[in-house]
């Protein structure tokens, strides 16, 4: 197994989020001004789940029901990038097959910042890590996304909602609940480049693995 190094967490994984300041949102200061956003509603929020039958799972369980799912979907995705292609690419604006999936591969490792630091500085980042192949790829993202799962289901309301903040060379970029940043920047930006990665696959006539259903090379993926 690959120790999880600080280049699997703070690379590729943020590209497309710290680097585009003119496309990213600015500073919400709603965050810490928001009632419902601010420490004490979310000490409130443990507090309330205490009895209430629709209110007492715990933040994976309630808001991430679909993790492993989704982290089983994009480990079939991966497995199946071919060797010998690293360069390939389906038009000349395209990421290499080589850098789509290896920025996958890493992606869980930005969820693995967000559950153990309050702010980053996308500006601050290591160099990524160059797998040599698909198995070491895979090994990659099992360590990654392996730490990521565990870290989401010791998850408590509080850290769940308290806010993260992106930072680019000392600016805020934006600064939003940890959870809804782990929705919206790690599981659905994943899910996003890895339709990316299916059509790729497509383009070099490799089978591709169903993800919410079945594709015109196999049945429904196994459920988990």
């Amino acid at each position: 197994m690959t120790e999880i190094s600080v280049s699997s967490t703070d690379s590729a994984t943020l590209d497309d989020v710290a680097t585009r300041t003119d496309r990213a949102p600015r500073a919400r200061p709603a965050v810490d001004g928001n009632p419902a956003t601010s420490p004490d509603a979310a000490k409130r929020a443990d507090a309330a789940i205490t009895g209430n039958p629709a209110t007492t799972l715990d933040p994976a369980a309630l808001l991430f029901a679909d993790l492993d799912t989704e982290m089983a979907t994009t480990r079939r995705m991966l497995e199946r990038v071919p060797d010998g292609k690293d360069d390939w690419r389906p038009h000349k604006k395209s990421r290499t097959l080589d850098e789509l999936a290896t920025h996958i591969a890493q992606l869980p490792g930005l969820g693995i910042l967000m559950l153990t630091q309050d702010e980053y500085d996308g500006g601050t980042r290591s160099p990524e890590p160059k797998p040599s192949c698909c198995s070491e790829r895979v090994e990659i993202f099992d360590d990654v996304s392996g730490e990521f799962r565990r870290l989401v289901k010791e998850m408590t309301w509080e850290q769940a909602m308290s806010p993260w903040t992106m930072k680019f060379r000392g600016q805020v970029v934006f600064s939003t609940p940890r959870a809804q940043l782990l929705r919206s920047a790690m599981l659905t930006h994943l899910a996003h480049h890895r339709a990316q990665l299916g059509v790729y696959l497509r383009l070099l006539d490799i089978p591709v693995p169903g993800s919410y259903g079945p594709t015109a090379d196999e049945g429904p993926p196994p459920s988990s």
